[in-house]
């Protein structure tokens, strides 16, 4: 069930050229399961929990690189798809998500049929991307221009204050 549930994102994910970041790793899903589905494409596991990087350094393929850190401290802008699944509500696992992405990528969403997509669009669009789109339960944030200047705001202030 987890590894059908990662996997229903492959054919979105092939739809983005570039790199691969999963955001909060954690127990190493989405990302493992699809770093294995599609071996040509680099896969980053970021993980804020060093233990848990450690499990997942044991399991990740080739192509796949666990990094220990934050979203709020990475680099915007760089990759082709960022992947959230549990990582926090909506509309923060979006500001966590979109500024790590390029323009002419995507951010897809694990959420559940009761997500705000109103709250999720907001952030979207404060952040350069377009309104949210359902695929088979997931929720598509394409980027369309660079990450804003202030974003990402400092570890901590998404959950605390978020934007929507």
């Amino acid at each position: 069930m987890l590894l059908d549930d990662a996997l229903r994102a492959a054919d979105l994910v092939r739809a983005f050229e570039g790199p691969i970041v999963d955001v909060g790793s954690g127990g190493g899903s989405p990302g493992i399961p699809l770093a294995f589905e599609l071996p040509d494409r680099d896969v980053t596991l970021l993980e804020a929990e060093r233990r848990k990087c450690d499990f997942l350094q044991r399991w990740a393929p080739p192509n796949a690189t666990v990094v220990w850190g934050r979203a709020e401290e990475q680099e915007t802008d760089v990759y082709g798809v960022a992947l959230a699944k549990a990582l926090g509500q909506p509309p923060v696992a979006a500001e966590w998500t979109l500024p790590l992405v390029r323009p002419g990528g995507a951010a897809v969403l694990w959420l559940g049929p009761s997500a705000d997509l109103g709250a999720v669009a907001t952030v979207s669009e404060r952040l350069g991307g377009a309104p949210p789109e359902v695929h088979d339960g997931l929720v598509v944030l394409r980027k369309l221009t660079p990450t804003p200047a202030g974003f990402p705001r400092r570890v901590g202030v998404a959950k605390k204050r978020p934007l929507a």
